[in-house]
């Protein structure tokens, strides 16, 4: 017997098995955001960190297009105070990050709406945070 029969042939099995299938999509509840710090410090220059992740493999997705956000206190009852939020660039793969003016202490609710490359229909998810003085 060949050696390198011996071994490819399980390495092949192995890369075919964790192949993605062709054809194959996600779907967007394959995805969720991830806060990286439940609270952040209430003031004019706040921000707020999250990761998208793939769920099934456990992996932060980068360059995954971020094209609507929204932070209000709808936590506190009061969804109508609202503040801008400005992504920071930089930073490591699959992490996002937002600067913000978080005029007060309480929950706020962040909204993000994304488009994963490669992927069919959107990524939306509500996370609530807590601002502290």
């Amino acid at each position: 017997m060949n050696i390198w029969k011996q071994f490819a042939r399980p390495a092949l099995l192995a890369a075919a098995a964790m192949a993605p299938v062709a054809g194959a999509v996600a779907a967007p509840q394959d995805y969720e955001f991830r806060l990286v710090a439940n609270e952040v410090k209430q003031g004019n220059d706040a921000v707020i960190t999250v990761r998208l992740i793939h769920t099934p493999s456990g992996r932060a997705v980068p360059d995954a297009a971020i094209y609507a956000t929204r932070l209000d206190m709808s936590p506190d009852n009061m969804p109508t105070m609202t503040t801008p939020l400005t992504p920071v660039p930089g930073g490591e793969p699959g992490v996002y990050r937002f600067r913000t003016n978080l005029v007060m202490a309480g929950g706020w609710a962040l909204t993000l709406t994304a488009k994963v490359q490669g992927e069919e229909g959107t990524v939306q998810q509500r996370l609530v945070l807590r601002a502290t003085p």
